[in-house]
């Protein structure tokens, strides 16, 4: 039964509302706007969002069947969400389409403790799988900075990193299979339990980082490591950005893996001080700052963070401290955990997410200080030096519309930067959809095109996500060209 507070909809829109009720049950299809509207959008502010017809929350993979099916049915798309932890709109509403809300499915169905495996569902809140399986002795890898919120589905949907990928990779490398409905409502079982396997094209990493534009994740089986030792914490300040990024690639070069490393510039210090009301002991000169952590254990981590320090030292670091403290490291571990809050107290924060060649994180750095001169805003760069992949932070006023043009600017400038340095356009947040024209650029032509007969093959009536990452249809050349000059 309709209120006043929901949408006018159309009769081919209240039929697929009655259906949906009539197969998931009247509570788990919301069409009250007041609800629908805190589901319309991500954490990125300049993506576009629109009205839904409704949101769903299924509990189970065959409500998610029915959802499907009955959307196909009345050409309704289908916009996939989890807990609207993501920086690029790929979980943002289009007018008329149903968000399927997969949090109310958070399950952990297994832990296999003797096979160093688990099979989740995609509602179930990162942190907390991570907590469940270390009661077993088990470690899951991925630690996006949300990590005490964002969900798995969504970690799977953007193949997210997090602090530790230095030593142990993405979330795709921890995934062995997947449940995927698919645009017909079909379910498709892809990877396997065991160690090895090779039957067959390699469709878990197909799913993984499709921002849902190809099927509906509705369980996973991941991979799981040894609980590792509590960690040893290196910090090393240095007085010149082309010094720590020195220091980084000194570290890749040696052949050393710590489980953690972590850049900061005097940006994000500063940030991080006011907001802690705590000096982490950068020093008043200090215009980076390297966090790194071993969970080797024992003597084996000391070593390692020995090992680290000297290259540090011998590489211009003006300070450098070693702890094997834990509460120690978790507190300068914190600086880097809350930068992001920290400067919401200077404005709106608009995080970009590049990745570059180790040897090149101070030019990036560099380059978006130049940025943040010509745009005239605070520009804060945080990042995970052990692979590349930097989080370029605008800090700028969303009442002003002067503010946010340059804010926007900024951004593509610092993706310019980026490519212009062998690097691409995102790391790990993803495409969604306010790099899609980045996107083409990176991967050409031909890229788009294969990336096109994908879609065309397993979503033919363009059901999923339709808006996201990549338009079904090219973008016209001379469009293309406009865009990259402007």
């Amino acid at each position: 039964m309709s209120t006043a507070s929901e949408p006018t909809t159309t009769g081919s829109g209240i039929a697929l509302v009655d259906r949906l009720r009539a197969e998931l049950g009247h509570s788990a299809v919301i069409t009250d706007t007041d609800v629908t509207d805190s589901y319309s959008r991500d954490m990125m502010p300049l993506a576009p969002y629109g009205t839904p017809l409704a949101v769903v929350m299924p509990t189970d993979t065959e409500g998610v069947q029915a959802t499907v099916r009955a959307c196909a049915a009345a050409g309704v798309p289908i916009v996939p969400r989890g807990a609207g932890s993501g920086l690029t709109g790929a979980a943002n509403a289009i007018d008329g389409c149903v968000v399927l809300v997969l949090t109310k499915m958070n399950e952990i169905v297994e832990i296999d403790a003797a096979n160093r495996l688990a099979v989740v569902q995609p509602g179930v809140v990162n942190l907390d799988f991570r907590d469940a399986v270390a009661k077993n002795g088990l470690f899951y890898p991925p630690d996006p900075s949300s990590y005490d919120w964002c969900t798995i589905g969504g970690n799977l949907a953007t193949n997210a990193g997090g602090l530790c990928c230095v030593k142990y990779g993405v979330t795709t490398d921890a995934v062995l299979g997947l449940k995927v409905v698919l645009a017909d409502g079909s379910l498709l079982k892809t990877g396997r339990r065991t160690v090895k396997g090779v039957a067959g094209y390699d469709l878990t990493k197909l799913f993984i980082g499709s921002e849902g534009t190809l099927g509906v994740i509705t369980e996973a089986t991941v991979s799981l490591k040894p609980l590792p030792q509590a960690p040893g914490t290196l910090v090393a300040a240095f007085n010149d950005t082309a010094a720590a990024g020195d220091a980084v690639a000194r570290v890749v070069k040696e052949g050393l893996v710590p489980s953690l490393m972590e850049i900061m510039d005097k940006a994000s210090i500063d940030a991080a001080e006011t907001y802690l009301k705590t000096d982490i002991g950068a020093g008043s000169g200090c215009e980076a700052l390297l966090l790194c952590q071993s969970d080797s254990g024992g003597e084996v981590a000391r070593r390692e963070l020995t090992a680290i320090e000297q290259i540090c030292t011998d590489a211009g670091a003006d300070m450098t401290y070693v702890t094997d403290d834990l509460a120690e490291g978790n507190m300068l571990l914190q600086a880097r955990r809350v930068v992001l809050t920290a400067l919401e107290t200077y404005g709106t924060w608009l995080t970009d997410d590049v990745s570059v060649p180790r040897t090149r994180i101070a030019e990036l750095i560099s380059g978006c200080a130049r940025i943040a001169d010509e745009v005239g805003l605070r520009i804060a760069v945080v990042g995970h030096a052990g692979d590349g992949n930097m989080h370029p932070t605008i800090v700028y006023d969303p009442s002003s519309v002067d503010e946010s043009e340059r804010a926007h600017k900024a951004f593509d400038d610092i993706l310019d930067v980026g490519l212009s340095l062998g690097g691409t356009i995102t790391g790990e947040h993803g495409v969604g959809k306010i790099k899609q024209e980045w996107l083409a650029r990176e991967i050409g032509p031909v890229g788009m095109r294969v990336h096109r007969s994908i879609k065309q093959a397993l979503d033919p009536e363009n059901l999923f996500n339709p808006e996201s990452m990549f338009s079904m249809f090219p973008t016209p050349a001379s469009q293309l060209e406009r865009s990259a000059g402007s």
